[in-house]
């Protein structure tokens, strides 16, 4: 990562907007999962899957000790030669039931077909949150959402990395042992955004 993007993860860290944006949406997210218990869904685009929100969500499952946080991922390619925690298709969401969370990632408008399963995953009781463009059909179908447009001071990857760490953010005044509190969490994503990707998990 550039200095430019540290710069602006030292601006979130210092209050703007997008630290607010993305505490409420991860709220949403955290609410959702431990309120319904019927597991999150991860789903992304068949050119862009989620796999850092999916490997930081893991490990915030671990941290906070919310293990309906870690999430499963489901893949637009999934072979049945896939490892396990891989080889999980769409046909996973046409099961979607009630008490269900489905997040949605998405750089740019999602295809036809992710749209119809994402709306039929609603039909039948999901709770939907969109995490990608902030007008079209996506956003209007999802319970909760977060714009990132094109041209934002943000882009796609690091709001995914604030939105998991919120996501396991503790809300006791005093974090028992072990878990480390939202500030902690986030001055160690500046590490890990500057450090180089991780191989697929």
């Amino acid at each position: 990562m550039d200095a430019v993007r540290v710069a602006l993860l030292r601006e979130v860290l210092a209050g703007t907007e997008w630290l607010g944006a993305t505490r409420r949406f991860a709220g949403a997210l955290r609410g959702s999962v431990m309120s319904h218990g019927g597991g999150l869904l991860l789903v992304g685009t068949p050119e862009y899957e989620p796999w850092h929100l999916a490997a930081h969500l893991v490990d915030e499952a671990a941290w906070s000790g919310m293990p309906e946080l870690a999430p499963t991922l489901v893949r637009h390619d999934a072979r049945p030669s896939d490892p396990a925690h891989l080889a999980v298709g769409l046909g996973r969401l046409e099961a979607a039931r009630r008490g269900e969370t489905l997040l949605v990632v998405a750089p740019g408008a999602p295809c036809a077909p992710l749209l119809e399963r994402v709306s039929d995953a609603r039909r039948a009781g999901a709770t939907v949150l969109a995490l990608g463009p902030g007008r079209g059909e996506l956003p209007a179908m999802a319970h909760e959402a977060l714009a990132v447009p094109d041209g934002s001071e943000l882009d796609l990857d690091t709001v995914q990395h604030l939105v998991s760490a919120a996501a396991g953010e503790n809300a006791l005044p005093t974090p028992p042992r072990g878990r480390r509190r939202f500030r902690d969490r986030l001055s160690r994503l500046t590490e890990h955004l500057t450090a180089p990707p991780p191989t697929r998990w």
